[in-house]
Parts: structure tokens; sequence; C-alpha cells
């Protein structure tokens, strides 16, 4: 079982503008801005980062996602732990989540369904 590499970093943050403007003095560009104080950066042909803000009462987490070709054909082994096997977001793709021997939740992305 192997996947394509990085695909993303979700990162949550308590101020939407700041960290936007961080990131674009770090050479990151904006794809697209959501009306909900969201939006996808990018910077060369890395992984996109997505920043989404959330209330101060939430801790800001960061996520890591791993590209996946084909949900439908990827079978993790018998040694992963898996919390949530693929489903169909919202945003038009599926992810499935895992857990590392450490307990970090690791999230793999593949292409939404047809």
């Amino acid at each position: 079982m192997t996947t394509g590499g990085f695909e993303a970093v979700f990162l949550e943050t308590h101020n939407w503008g700041r960290t936007a403007g961080f990131l674009q003095k770090l050479g990151f560009e904006i794809e697209f801005e959501t009306d909900h104080q969201s939006g996808q950066f990018r910077n060369g042909d890395g992984p996109y980062v997505f920043v989404a803000e959330v209330p101060q009462t939430q801790e800001p987490r960061t996520q890591f996602v791993l590209k996946v070709d084909d949900a439908q054909t990827y079978t993790p082994d018998d040694d992963f732990d898996v919390v949530s096997p693929f489903e169909q977001t919202h945003y038009g793709t599926q992810e499935m989540t895992v857990r590392d021997p450490d307990g970090r939740l690791w999230s793999l992305q593949a292409p939404g369904k047809q």
C-alpha cells in the first residue's frame, strides 16, 4: 500500500486575515477564498495549503493529507488503524482517516466519485 505523497496541509487559525498575509509573505499565492474565512494557497508545484478560521474557543489543528489515486482500489493492510473509511466530502473528494503509531491522525484523499 502506497500513496502519491503529500496532497495538502489543512491549517486552522484564529485569524484568517493574518494567516493569509503570513502565507503570502512566504511566497504562497491564493488560489481561491471562500465567504466563510477560509481559502486555498499554493507555492509552486508542492502541496496546497487550505486555511480555515475557527472560533477562539477551539484549538487550531494542523492536518496532513496524502494523495491516493483511486479510493476504490486502495485497501490499507491490517497494520493500519483506520479511524474512518473513505467517504465522499462536501468539497468533492473522498477522504479516509488513519491513526499512526503515536496517535496522530492522517487523512488520505482520493478523487470524488463520478
